[in-house]
């Protein structure tokens, strides 16, 4: 049996996940970052991506979108805007999210409306990727 931690990731609406998982890996903001148990103590800054949940049973993946995470040699928090596990993700309303992003972004308007079609474009690529393991 390989070394478990616990992990927790919460959002405003619920308890997303809690266990004990063998590795957890996310999309920090430096990078992708695989977390394992005995992991060094940080805290750092959790942005729009696929979350990979390996637990003794097998691997999940799943959506995140903007948050922290506080790592902890025997357990992680993550508190997380939101999350969503592929089967929650409506497919359509997502392609839709993409594609009117797409359009905002091609017509260039203010840099805030621009920061907020690419934050919505990241989101909806996220949740296509994920979705793309069902199919």
């Amino acid at each position: 049996m390989s070394a478990t931690f616990h992990l927790e990731i919460l959002t405003a609406e619920r308890v997303f996940f809690t266990g004990h998982v063998e590795m957890v890996t996310l999309p920090a903001i430096s990078g992708d970052m695989g977390i394992l148990q005995g992991h060094q103590e940080m805290v750092t800054a959790v942005t729009i991506g696929e979350i990979r949940i390996k637990t003794p049973e097998g691997e999940r993946c799943a959506t995140i979108s903007d948050g922290f995470v506080e790592i902890m040699p025997d357990y992680v928090i993550i508190l997380a805007d939101s999350c969503e596990w592929p089967e929650e993700i409506d497919v359509k309303r997502a392609l839709a999210a993409k594609e009117r992003s797409e359009e905002v972004l091609r017509q260039k308007k203010s840099r805030l409306e621009y920061l907020t079609h690419q934050t919505a474009m990241r989101r909806a690529l996220a949740r296509l990727k994920v979705t793309k393991e069902l199919r």
